[in-house]
């Protein structure tokens, strides 16, 4: 007989009714999603959860709940779970603000009271031993609450009034929006949010709010989920770009390369051929690989050659140097 399905579905129902405890309402499908399951499955588990007198409620269209104030004491964590909390606090306190961070110091206080001994011992190890640092600053110095105000502004549903400087302006403007979601991308983070001053949905990065508060006004209209705002940006046209780049250098552009439109590599003895699709006219990828020029060489197109020859010629006059051909 095999006992290995029960077993998994013991462990299911447990990991189902803490899902339900840490949400107001959760829909089967969002359940079955989670479990890899079927619908039928769930609604199986839910009358074995009901059956062993848990309140769970349930509403067709909206999902199931748990009743108002029922709660299992606090869960135990396993060491592997107690030391993730680690690093976790340590993102927290690097990439959040500092009032966001002091809540989650207050979470993780909580969480540490329920940890067994061995569990706690673990934490206390890990703590010294994890460091994160972010690349740049995350937040202005003059709003360093800013994600605390844009939550409390999404979940109550208020206008967040802004004193923002967009990156291609010195100057700085006035703004009232209505935020939507948060997005961290490229160690910085971004809200999406309707903007009254534009009239249209705008995304604003936090570095470069210089003020920000929380009005009365309420939302003008309905959002729909931060998802539906992101929508990819339509393709432009890309032009097909070949590096020849020393092997023993190639790994230090490993990570950098993927942002620039690699698509594949070939490697030779001493070489390593690498293959991009980059967009039309930027100079971007010519200022880029100038970074490591001295160590690899453009096989195309000829207008990147151009391109990168043209930079060095505008370094050497303000160097005040005379100019040498770059490429043979």
């Amino acid at each position: 007989m095999d006992t290995t399905e029960p077993l998994n579905r013991f462990d299911r129902i447990v990991a189902l009714l803490q899902h339900l405890q840490s949400s107001r309402t959760v829909k089967a499908q969002d359940l079955a999603d989670r479990f890899q399951v079927s619908l039928r499955t769930i609604y199986r588990d839910i009358r074995s959860l009901e059956a062993s007198g848990v309140p769970v409620t349930g509403e067709a269209g909206v999902g199931y709940s748990l009743l108002e104030g029922y709660r299992l004491p606090p869960v135990m964590f396993t060491q592997e779970e107690a030391g993730s909390f680690v690093a976790a606090a340590k993102l927290m306190q690097k990439f959040t603000d500092k009032a966001l961070g002091a809540h989650f110091e207050s979470a993780m206080y909580k969480v540490k009271s329920v940890l067994r001994g061995s569990a706690k011992d673990r934490v206390a190890a890990l703590e010294s031993q994890i460091w994160v640092d972010a690349a740049a600053p995350v937040f202005n110095k003059d709003t360093p609450h800013a994600l605390d105000v844009l939550l409390d502004s999404m979940a109550d549903k208020k206008q967040v009034a802004l004193q923002y400087q967009a990156f291609s302006s010195e100057a700085t403007t006035e703004r009232r929006i209505e935020p939507v979601g948060l997005f961290h991308e490229n160690n910085f983070w971004y809200i999406m949010g309707y903007c009254h001053l534009r009239q249209e949905y705008r995304q604003f990065r936090t570095d470069r709010m210089l003020q920000i508060k929380l009005t009365d006004k309420p939302f003008t209209r309905e959002h729909g989920p931060l998802a539906d705002y992101r929508k990819p940006k339509a393709p432009r046209e890309k032009v097909k770009v070949v590096l020849r780049v020393e092997k023993s250098f190639s790994k230090f552009i490993q990570t950098s390369r993927t942002y620039y439109g690699f698509v594949s590599e070939r490697i030779e003895s001493e070489y390593v051929e690498m293959t991009f699709m980059t967009e039309d006219q930027c100079e971007g990828f010519a200022r880029w690989f100038l970074m490591f020029g001295d160590c690899a060489q453009i096989l195309e197109p000829e207008s990147l050659k151009h391109q990168v020859s043209e930079i060095i010629a505008r370094v050497q006059a303000a160097l005040h140097l005379q100019p040498e051909p770059v490429f043979s």
